[in-house]
């Protein structure tokens, strides 16, 4: 057909086994690494005390702590704030804890050796709130990809929705496996990172359905296999410009937004590279192991009878 030859044509559907290869390494390394190193687990989930000082002038972050271990903080974290002369500190739950102004006190004391910083603000996160913030954002990630399994069914077809959460759940295990390899802090801005990871992935998902739909209707005579293909490749264009641009504004995030917010920028990078690679074959090669056909879609176009729908 002409309508195939005036657009790009490669076989993403013929490497599709090489891909699921692949998805399936990665995804029990991920698995692995969550088992045995676990997720370097943030206060918001642990519980502890946040700590943010200010200075008049910048201040290097290796001196403070070096002042907070001579102390007995050993185990803070201490990071810029926004600029070099904010610094926020994180300590886990100790027995101190029990007194929070004594805390935040020994910490400005111990601080008096790297200038003359100011106490901005305080905030505790008992061990019991960080299990109900856990779980609750678990609940979050399950419940949205309950909505969408309902939603892309009712939208499609139920075999869509499969191929949809199917590789929304790879996107998950795949950013959350990473950061257990990499044991970078996972925290509340994680969590929120990879709920915006499943909105994106799916609305990749989506543009590529829909095509494969309208496809389906438009190229009777074409094998589910050549309209998959002929779909990616027409949205294709439109996935990695997409891509492209978001990942521009994340790395310029991750370089220019300061450590506060590293965590997130750098989950929301590899959650748009992963999601923009499902879309492509995990979503789509999905449809055809589930033996999607243009029979299940055809039920959905009576909207006049007399009509064919022989167009080519």
């Amino acid at each position: 057909m002409q309508l195939l030859k005036d657009n790009l044509n490669f076989d993403f559907m013929g490497k599709r086994k090489l891909a699921l290869i692949l998805s399936l390494i990665l995804i029990i390394i991920s698995i692995i690494a969550m088992v045995t190193r676990g997720l370097n687990l943030g206060i918001d989930f642990t519980g502890g005390t946040l700590v943010e000082v200010g200075y008049a002038e910048s201040v290097e972050l290796e001196p403070v702590r070096q002042a907070l271990t001579s102390s007995g903080f050993d185990d803070a974290i201490v990071q810029h704030f926004g600029t070099a002369k904010d610094v926020l500190i994180r300590l886990p739950v100790t027995d101190k804890d029990a007194d929070k102004a004594a805390l935040s006190n020994q910490v400005l004391e111990s601080l008096v050796s790297t200038g003359a910083p100011e106490m901005r603000r305080v905030e505790f996160v008992g061990p019991q709130v960080g299990d109900e913030l856990r779980d609750k954002g678990g609940l979050a990630m399950l419940y949205a990809l309950i909505g969408i399994l309902i939603y892309v069914a009712l939208r499609f077809e139920w075999r869509f929705s499969l191929g949809s959460v199917a590789a929304l759940i790879h996107d998950v295990i795949l950013v959350v496996g990473f950061f257990a390899i990499t044991q970078i802090e996972f925290d509340l801005t994680v969590l929120a990172a990879l709920l915006a990871v499943i909105g994106y992935s799916l609305n990749d998902t989506i543009v590529v359905f829909d095509r494969i739909r309208e496809n389906f209707r438009r190229l009777r005579k074409e094998t589910s296999k050549g309209v998959l293909n002929f779909s990616i490749n027409q949205t294709l264009s439109r996935t990695l410009m997409t891509s492209i641009t978001t990942l521009l504004v994340l790395i310029a995030l991750f370089v220019f937004g300061g450590e506060v917010i590293h965590s997130f920028s750098i989950a929301l990078i590899v959650g748009v590279i992963v999601g923009t690679y499902s879309s492509i074959y995990v979503a789509s090669s999905a449809l055809l192991a589930l033996d999607v056909s243009k029979e299940d879609l055809m039920q959905a176009e009576v909207e006049n009878p007399n009509e064919d729908g022989s167009q080519v």
